[in-house]
């Protein structure tokens, strides 16, 4: 049975192939997104915009209207690394296609395992044998292969 885990933060993401449960991972494969890595003021060209409240403000100051900045929520990030996460499904669903795995095994640190399962197509659900929801990108192979559930070589098992 041929298991294919992949392990995935929000910047990077390595495929690594394991053929039998005692065997050390091969890397099969790397995805990185730089962009992901950037902070939000790095991703977007300046800051907030402000606005001005419609009431003026008590105490007899005319033309005094209160400004305040307009939301500041990280969108262009969460979109970066939303987009890092469909690449990182696509190179799954191409490799289940080629006929290179049986089984998968996802290792994601925990936002990016719940990106992850949305991000899947049901065809690549049905390959899932197990999820762990741990950042383990930097982690070497070995690190990696001790966090394999016994069951991700037995069908049925999730």
């Amino acid at each position: 049975m041929r298991v294919r885990i992949v392990v995935a933060d929000a910047c990077e993401a390595n495929f690594y192939d394991l053929q039998h449960r005692h065997d050390v991972p091969r890397l099969a494969g790397h995805l990185s997104d730089p962009l992901a890595r950037m902070h939000e003021r790095d991703l977007t060209s300046d800051r907030p915009g402000r606005s001005f409240d419609h009431a003026p403000l008590g105490g007899g100051r005319r033309g005094a209207t209160p400004r305040h900045a307009m939301g500041s929520e990280p969108r262009a990030h969460k979109h970066e690394v939303a987009a890092f996460v469909h690449r990182i499904a696509e190179q799954l669903e191409r490799a289940r296609q080629a006929g290179e795995f049986d089984r998968l095994v996802i290792m994601a640190a925990p936002t990016v395992l719940g990106l992850l399962r949305k991000a899947l197509p049901a065809s690549l659900h049905k390959s899932v044998a197990a999820e762990v929801d741990k950042d383990l990108v930097r982690e070497s192979a070995e690190v990696v292969q001790s966090h394999v559930p016994e069951g991700a070589f037995y069908l049925g098992l999730r």
